[in-house]
């Protein structure tokens, strides 16, 4: 019934806009509302920076840097394992040289003296232009290189009398 009368009048009620001391008594009669420091907009978002800013110190790794170009690391890499591989190389030439003092060129010097041009030539490329396939010719040329000395020093020892001395250079 009083539902039906409201319906029924509801534009006179839509354009009645009660007086402000009307306004004052409802206030009145309200419970007060107080707003907190913790509901304070600004205290949220600067909740939600800290909590961002930790979980990205969180989940980067400790040690962080940036990466170094990839060329930048295979000739940092190949200079390690040229290190190595030069002293092999070195030790072995030393070894075929107190085998054979007079022999002159041979065979085998000539593919090493080859070998080792071509390993300059990489060489030059690798300082100008470093990458991964420079660097892995240049340990293959010196591979081959320890694997030609390798032949060598088998092939003075078989030659050499029972009673000599045997290279312990082999790997």
């Amino acid at each position: 019934m009083i539902e039906d009368f409201i319906r029924q009048n509801r534009e006179a009620f839509d354009d009645q806009e009660p007086s402000p001391r009307n306004w004052k008594t409802i206030e009145a009669a309200l419970p007060a509302q107080r707003q907190g420091w913790w509901q304070s907009v600004a205290l949220w978002r600067a909740a939600a920076i800290l909590f961002m800013a930790l979980s990205a110190y969180l989940l980067l790794p400790k040690e962080w840097k940036p990466h170094a170009p990839p060329e930048r690391v295979a000739l940092k890499e190949f200079t390690d394992v040229e290190a190595y591989y030069v002293k092999e190389i070195s030790n072995k030439v030393a070894l075929i040289d107190a085998f054979q003092r007079n022999e002159g060129v041979n065979g085998f010097t000539q593919d090493f003296q080859q070998l080792e041009a071509m390993y300059m030539v990489l060489k030059e490329e690798m300082q100008k232009r470093p990458s991964e396939q420079v660097k892995d010719a240049l340990v293959l040329n010196l591979l081959v290189r320890i694997d030609l000395l390798n032949q060598q020093l088998h092939m003075l020892d078989k030659g050499k009398p029972e009673g000599g001395k045997k290279a312990d250079a082999e790997i």
